[in-house]
């Protein structure tokens, strides 16, 4: 069972190990007489709404456009700060509940045979360790059914703890213990943000097997005993407005209490269970994960021992799926910058929804790894978002339809964030985020989840619609817009960010329109609006090649003063998008490959998201050994010893990125079929998945050895055709039960029923 395991405590939160369960989590630490609780509630940030729409944008949107399209950059740059940045220039930040600890009275002596778990089979913690020649031991799990935290102690001889809740300054109300049917509660809560911002409770109920428990000042004493259960509950007022958060969070530790921990546990592995066994990896080397601590075998990875990359990135592939199941659930928020994992109070980059990329990294793996629910907790916000983009799209743009720039929080802020040329004023966020909809409903067919959405996407391009412009050249291209987070050199030596029309705004519109009017025939609705997105859509600018060989970022081919910039957003086209590709567009595959060896010629990849979206570049291109260099070199430069990807700092989304890019190496879908392992590595020279998600509702396992696919299975979910696409080694053979449409060299097609199950054989 693929686990997490240290030899000794977490020093840091880099080495600490999260729990979650969507809405709250916990990182960790495992000190043997003191464990470390530092816990998260995802809608805890630092206040409420507000009004940040720069009033002098309109105005000056029509002078801004031309002196770009003048040429004079700088000019347009500074005005443009002046009437366009958010008033104030930041949004809400997501910050920390508290610091729960548990100090822990043991018999003298040393502490031995310690070991530090994390099961990702079973979403448990666990710490174990001799002391006085005694065993200890703890497990702490997130429960979703509970809705709690759940502390669990035993020893073979009795002990002592004191539970204590501590960890926001001054940012809290109260501290206490109630006595309530004999049992202490330990109750922190306050107001974040001021008395403004958001209410917020955690309680702390604690159930003892012998002993007592009691009150003393502000924490919980438990003495004497060999076995202790605590529950843990928090609520806020993001969710509960006028609830009354102690009696929310007190009940949910009464109806935790009231079962045995064995029942308490046994719910939370089935439901757990329930997501993360839809899918199993097996790769070579992948038992060296069980002989080896995590930490020593992420120093043989970095050593270059190919041995423990491999059975590194098996485990990655799992932790990546832990942290979706445990971060996001349809009751949440989605995933931040940090997931839900944040010990700061001022956390960088405000662990907020970045959507220039990394919240849509967040998701790439969630419908491939077949956790399609847990990708619902970003089409709640961006309801959120479309809402509030309105209303900057009309007040800063003059346009109808929604806009969102490169941030939004919890309330689906949409005003520019920063004060930073190179990522502020790009209002495209929207229409990107506006295509994980069509994701969506590629690989699930859900027509009424489509219909239930399809306005959010509707409403972003009927933003692009008005707020393109016509250049010099008659093309339909964005303006003011920059291409994340890069800036280019003019040719008197002068730099620029703001532009007419990026590659990277251009080929998320056109991917827009496209699944617009896909989906528009799709409902049969015959929106207004699709003529002139069929119009529009062929004076888009599509990819073209530079001097270098390269996919153009900008309109112009401009050079860069740094051409190892992290951000290859001119290769949109390419992941997560499908316009290029070695079997439709091998010319600009090729361009793409160009551009990325000129970026990693000079140094690009340095930073976790990066490295994880170049590792899904070359998934893309079917280079396989370039895409298994990526993968090691993320573990290798951006891997934290919990196995945290590190920007540097600790952000998540290179943890789902990498997740994503090895499930691109196994399975990939486009609109014109699905491909078996497209990209699979030699050092991956045998192996199987199960359970991986295509799209058109298909589930797909696999086997190989010795680079050569053995048998296959497709189990179809809604019925249709299934296009399969397989290695030019391998001659796959369906059922002859099984009804075949086509087959040629490379890929057979054939038809399938709702629920039918489809085996393929090498022949």
């Amino acid at each position: 069972m693929p686990k997490l395991w240290y030899r000794q405590p977490a020093a840091c939160f880099e080495e600490a190990l999260p729990v979650g369960a969507g809405r709250f989590g916990a990182m960790l630490y495992g000190e043997a007489e003191a464990e470390l609780v530092r816990l998260n509630e995802d809608s805890l940030w630092s206040g409420g709404p507000r009004e940040r729409i720069n009033p002098d944008a309109k105005e000056s949107l029509g002078e801004i456009r031309r002196l770009i399209l003048n040429g004079q950059i700088a000019e347009a740059e500074t005005l443009a700060f002046q009437k366009m940045q958010g008033c104030p220039k930041d949004m809400r930040h997501y910050t920390p509940l508290g610091d729960l600890t548990v100090r822990l009275s043991l018999p003298d002596g040393e502490v031995t045979d310690y070991l530090r778990t994390l099961d990702l089979s079973s979403a448990a913690y666990s710490v174990k360790f001799r002391k006085g020649g005694a065993l200890f031991s703890r497990a702490v799990f997130a429960s979703h059914p509970a809705q709690c935290i759940i502390l669990h102690f035993t020893g073979e001889q009795p002990f002592s703890a004191v539970l204590s809740m501590d960890g926001r300054d001054d940012d809290f109300d109260r501290n206490c213990v109630l006595i309530r049917d004999t049992q202490p509660i330990l109750v922190f809560d306050g107001c974040s943000g001021g008395a403004n911002g958001i209410a917020f409770c955690a309680a702390i109920r604690v159930i003892h097997s012998d002993g007592k428990a009691y009150r003393r000042g502000n924490t919980i004493v438990a003495e004497h005993i060999h076995e202790m259960t605590a529950a843990i509950s928090m609520h806020t007022g993001y969710y509960h407005p006028d609830a009354d958060l102690l009696q929310l969070c007190d009940a949910d530790c009464l109806r935790a209490s009231a079962l045995p921990y064995s029942a308490l546990l046994a719910q939370h592995t089935a439901d757990y269970r329930a997501l993360f066994d839809r899918v199993s990896l097996t790769l070579p080397d992948a038992e060296l994960t069980d002989r080896i601590p995590t930490d020593t075998l992420l120093e043989s990875a970095k050593a270059q021992h190919t041995d423990a990359c491999n059975a590194l990135l098996a485990l990655y592939f799992h932790f990546g799926r832990y942290l979706m199941i445990s971060g996001s659930r349809p009751d949440s928020l989605p995933l931040n910058l940090q997931g839900i994992w944040n010990v700061d109070m001022w956390p960088a980059w405000g662990s907020r929804y970045t959507v220039n990329i990394n919240m849509q990294m967040n998701y790439w793996c969630a419908e491939s790894c077949n956790l399609s629910e847990c990708h619902l907790p970003l089409f709640t916000l961006l309801r959120k978002v479309m809402e509030n983009g309105k209303q900057t799209a009309r007040e800063m743009y003059g346009c109808e339809g929604f806009c969102c720039h490169h941030n939004t929080d919890l309330w689906g802020d949409t005003a520019p964030q920063d004060l930073w040329m190179p990522a502020t004023l790009w209002a495209t966020g929207g229409a990107w985020l506006s295509l994980h909809i069509m994701e969506h409903y590629r690989y699930t067919g859900d027509l009424a989840f489509l219909r239930e959405n399809y306005d959010i996407m509707y409403q972003a391009a009927l933003f692009c619609s008005q707020y393109l412009i016509e250049n010099k050249q008659e093309q339909l291209v964005t303006c003011p817009s920059v291409s994340p987070e890069n800036t280019y050199q003019l040719p008197n030596g002068a730099t620029g960010s703001l532009c007419a029309g990026t590659a990277m705004d251009s080929q998320i519109i056109t991917e827009l329109y496209t699944a617009v009017i896909e989906a528009d025939a799709l409902l049969g609705l015959h929106s207004g609006l699709i003529p002139l997105l069929r119009v529009q859509l062929p004076k888009l600018p599509q990819p073209t090649v530079g001097q270098y060989g390269q996919i153009m970022e900008w309109a112009e081919d401009y050079d860069e003063p740094e051409p190892g910039h992290r951000h290859i957003s001119q290769l949109f086209a390419l992941h997560p998008a499908h316009r290029i590709s070695p079997r439709n567009t091998p010319m600009l595959a090729d361009a793409a490959a160009a551009t990325l060896q000129r970026r990693l010629a000079h140094g690009c990849g340095h930073t976790g998201w990066s490295c994880a979206w170049i590792a899904n570049f070359y998934a893309r291109l079917q280079d396989s050994a370039h895409l298994y260099e990526m993968l090691c070199k993320l573990l290798c430069h951006s891997t934290n010893p919990n196995l945290f990807d590190m920007h540097p700092p600790f952000q998540i989304d290179g943890n789902f990125g990498g997740t994503s890019a090895i499930t691109e190496a196994m399975l990939q879908s486009a609109p014109d079929g699905l491909t078996l392992l497209p990209s699979l590595p030699a050092e991956w020279h045998t192996g199987s998945f199960h359970g991986l998600c295509g799209y058109g509702g298909f589930s797909l396992s696999a086997k190989w050895r010795n680079m050569k696919l053995t048998d296959a299975a497709v189990t179809s979910k809604n019925g249709g055709i299934c296009r399969l696409y397989y290695p030019a080694n391998t001659k796959l053979r369906l059922r002859e039960s099984d009804f075949m449409r086509k087959e040629a060299e490379g890929f057979l097609e054939f038809e399938t029923v709702p629920a039918g199950v489809y085996h393929l054989t090498a022949v």
